[in-house]
């Protein structure tokens, strides 16, 4: 029975490398002489961190550039506000978001349901499972998926005859 799976990842080297990039460029701009602004990993999230609230911004805008121009999907970042940090600082932590939530999981299974197309959808751990008698069938259904809205970017994977 063909099936594939709906899956929401992202890739870390390229996120790596994208910071990198974003680090090089605000060392190097003229704006951000004397801020001591950086970017860092911390616990599956990324903290921006500079002088104050307007620069922090911008670096995130830095950084948000480098990760469209390395095709990692925006969508994946769930940027929190910019709080103030010791020092008289500023800070934003930005949480990268892998692997489908239980209730985008959900909202996934009953839109495909709610379509009337015989297959079949299930929640395993932060993935979605849909099976099908036709490979049109499941099509339809990436189809129906890659035009509704979850929070969040969709991979589809693993697909099996």
């Amino acid at each position: 029975m063909p099936s594939f799976d709906v899956v929401s990842k992202v890739d870390w080297h390229e996120i790596d490398n994208a910071i990198n990039q974003a680090k090089k460029e605000v060392s190097q701009r003229y704006d951000f002489k004397g801020t001591n602004t950086s970017i860092e990993v911390s616990d599956g999230a990324l903290v921006v961190e500079s002088a104050d609230d307007f620069k922090v911004k911008s670096a995130y805008e830095v950084l948000q550039a480098k990760l469209a121009k390395r095709k990692v999907p925006l969508g994946a970042l769930d940027a929190g506000a910019v709080q103030p940090a010791s020092g008289g600082r500023a800070r934003q932590e930005v949480k990268v978001k892998s692997g489908i939530d239980t209730e985008a999981a959900r909202k996934i299974v009953k839109l495909i349901k709610g379509t009337k197309i015989k297959v079949q959808a299930a929640i395993q751990g932060d993935s979605v499972r849909v099976s099908g008698k036709k490979r049109d069938d499941l099509q339809e259904v990436i189809t129906t998926l890659k035009d509704g809205d979850f929070g969040q970017p969709l991979q589809f994977e693993n697909m099996r005859d």
